[in-house]
């Protein structure tokens, strides 16, 4: 949770002529899934949880009922993974959910929030922001995105962001080489409050230092504002980050938006951050923003026959699964050169080889790679097939 001052600035619909960004219908049928009642009894589950502190069962209780909701919406084991930090005396965990993406699988867009609390059980601050994110990881599942997302719950924000310290400095700085990263959008606190009219949703940049990246932060930020506009039927007010999980990743240099509720509550940090206090279909509006957000900003196609996912039928990769030697058909009319990478179910790249399309089929060896789900990615000058393969 925070405390800040918000600029009453609405700029819809100077953002939308500026960025050319348009409605696209497959993203609001996707947005329009989101579920009120899954919404409310999101919430209803994570207050009955406890108080989440540091070193408490309510805290590993929550990381269990997180794990179970991904698992159920259809995420593998192997697409979890646990990051474990000390904080203080004790140890507490963040949970990165991680989807490949189909173009670019090694760039990541983050969306990202805390599921620890203070005081009470948090149900806004921040079972809110967890709700929102599980309601865009449960929507996600089965659409394919240019860009890898990862769905992000962090411990030990109510701490001074020990998770997200964390995992930028051991995890993101410490993949070889960094983590690419698009996008971070972190998600705090957008519950509402109980009888007040809640209609607006604050949009956060990057006003800080480092500099570098404030303009194309200001540029994501807009593109937020205007993607809550045409989803959702939220108003917008644009504000500055601060003081929670995207500090940590703006301090690295990486650009990063947010969600923020402009009535703010006066239940934070208390026994009193509960349901009853709060405007559950609030979050159901602000969950339908993030939404067609992240399918904007993962780049989600737009139709069904969308280029960009076009499956070339004359390539193929055989067989699958692969034991040793992965055979590729590039047709009948090859092209001049390839490249093939491989991906992890974590996103990361774990082969890479370029060879020329001299002959219809091209035999590989991949017998250096465990067992497990890879994305091939084959391109060319005028090519770009997906597939996903099994290493037996």
């Amino acid at each position: 949770m925070k405390n800040k001052l918000h600029l009453t600035t609405l700029l819809l619909l100077f953002i939308n002529g500026l960025s050319g960004q348009s409605f696209i219908q497959a993203y609001a049928d996707i947005a329009n899934q989101v579920s009120q009642s899954n919404v409310t009894n999101n919430l209803t589950e994570f207050e009955a949880l406890g108080v989440k502190r540091r070193g408490t069962q309510p805290l590993e209780d929550t990381y269990t009922w997180l794990r179970n909701k991904y698992l159920g919406f259809g995420y593998t084991a192997a697409q979890l993974q646990e990051d474990t930090f000390t904080n203080g005396s004790f140890t507490c965990k963040n949970l990165i959910v991680t989807k490949v993406g189909t173009l670019y699988p090694d760039t990541f867009v983050i969306i990202c929030g805390h599921y620890d609390s203070l005081n009470g059980t948090g149900t806004n601050d921040n079972g809110s922001g967890v709700n929102t994110i599980l309601e865009v990881a449960r929507l996600l599942q089965n659409v394919s995105t240019e860009y890898s997302i990862k769905f992000i719950n962090f411990s030990g924000e109510e701490d001074g962001l020990v998770g997200s310290n964390h995992y930028v400095n051991t995890v993101v700085n410490g993949t070889v080489p960094k983590m690419d990263i698009k996008l971070v959008f972190n998600i705090d606190q957008v519950g509402g409050v109980a009888g007040m009219t809640n209609n607006t949703i604050t949009c956060e940049r990057d006003t800080g230092t480092p500099t570098t990246n404030n303009a194309a932060s200001n540029t994501i930020t807009n593109e937020l504002i205007t993607c809550v506009g045409l989803y959702s039927p939220l108003n917008t007010n644009l504000s500055y980050a601060y003081s929670s999980d995207y500090m940590p990743f703006e301090n690295n240099d990486e650009v990063i938006t947010g969600f923020y509720e402009t009535n703010e509550t006066t239940h934070g940090h208390s026994a009193t951050d509960l349901l009853v206090n709060m405007d559950p279909v609030y979050n159901y509006n602000v969950a339908k923003a993030a939404t067609g957000a992240m399918l904007h900003f993962a780049v989600a196609p737009t139709t069904l026959n969308d280029e960009s996912f076009t499956t070339f039928n004359e390539i193929s990769f055989f067989p699958n699964p692969v034991k040793d030697y992965l055979t590729i058909n590039l047709g009948t009319n090859p092209e001049a050169n390839y490249l093939l990478k491989l991906n992890d179910i974590q996103g990361k790249e774990v082969y890479s080889n370029t060879f020329l399309g001299t002959q219809q089929l091209v035999s590989l060896n991949l017998d250096t790679l465990s067992k497990g789900m890879y994305v091939a990615t084959l391109s060319s000058d005028k090519t770009i097939v997906r597939k996903k393969i099994i290493m037996e």
